[in-house]
């Protein structure tokens, strides 16, 4: 057993594409899950389609349930979403983009932003330029989110998806050229493994400002519930405890195997996660 509390265990709601936001908020409370993370796109939740009583809303069907929202994760991982674009109109879109979602955040009544820096040429003939984009509209998107009162849980992409912020290292230097109090560190095990890091090397790195996991199983890819991957899920909870880790550990599940039966990797990897919480 370790130390960690079952408060901590969040799960998303992006495998539940084909089904209501309310089931997915059902299974939550049938589950005994306290809080969840909310993944910002359609059916469930697309800002640009929703009125201001659309949004509390969703905020009002989470709280009645007695829910805790941890974290508010806009689709950002496709186009045309990319801070580090090499256009102005797209950085421009794509500032905007992530500015409404800090704004409805603050609505949703959640102190967590999920945020990426975007990406250059991987040929890398833009990478010094695409770098200071990113870094320019992260500390942008900071200063706004201060003022909000949230904090952005800034994530490493992998190699095939960001040749910016990548892996652990690239992360701790814009962690550091940024430097602001409202911009956090997080970790997907998934990629963590394919740059064959730990949740250990992030902590002594980070400490506290490591504010965001998704907790995933792969083989090592692909976001799986816990069960079906290879990786050593329960020694990685053994070193977020050893490292007093006080934030969420979310199951952001999206391997298309569980798109018709969703709950069912929520059950199976919550009754893991409990065994041993």
């Amino acid at each position: 057993m370790v130390n960690l509390k079952r408060s901590q265990v969040a799960i998303m709601n992006i495998q539940y594409k084909f089904f209501p936001l309310t089931k997915f908020l059902d299974d939550a409370v049938k589950n005994q899950v306290q809080a969840v993370e909310l993944w910002g796109a359609a059916p469930h939740f697309h800002p640009e389609d929703m009125t201001y009583r659309d949004i509390v809303a969703v905020r009002h069907e989470i709280e009645r349930r007695g829910l805790k929202l941890i974290c508010y994760t806009p689709e950002q991982c496709i186009y045309p979403i990319n801070l580090a674009a090499p256009y102005e109109s797209e950085r421009r879109r794509s500032l905007k983009f992530f500015e409404d979602a800090v704004r409805v955040a603050s609505e949703l009544g959640t102190d967590k932003v999920l945020v990426t820096a975007g990406t250059g040429y991987f040929d890398g003939s833009d990478y010094e330029e695409a770098w200071k984009y990113g870094k320019e509209g992260l500390m942008q998107l900071g200063d706004l989110a201060e003022h909000y009162g949230i904090t952005l849980a800034l994530e490493a992409w992998r190699e095939d998806e960001s040749n910016l912020i990548n892996n652990l290292e690239s992360l701790k230097k814009m962690m550091d050229e940024l430097n602001h109090d409202h911009i956090g560190a997080m970790l997907d095990t998934c990629p963590m493994v394919l740059e064959n890091k730990s949740p250990s090397d992030y902590l002594r790195v980070f400490g506290d400002k490591l504010i965001h996991v998704h907790f995933i199983d792969g083989t090592p890819r692909g976001h799986l519930a816990w069960g079906d991957g290879i990786l050593d899920m329960e020694g990685y909870l053994k070193q977020f405890d050893l490292y007093g880790y006080k934030h969420s550990l979310s199951l952001e599940i999206t391997d298309g195997r569980y798109l018709m039966d969703p709950e069912k990797s929520i059950q199976q990897s919550v009754e893991k996660l409990y065994s041993v919480i």
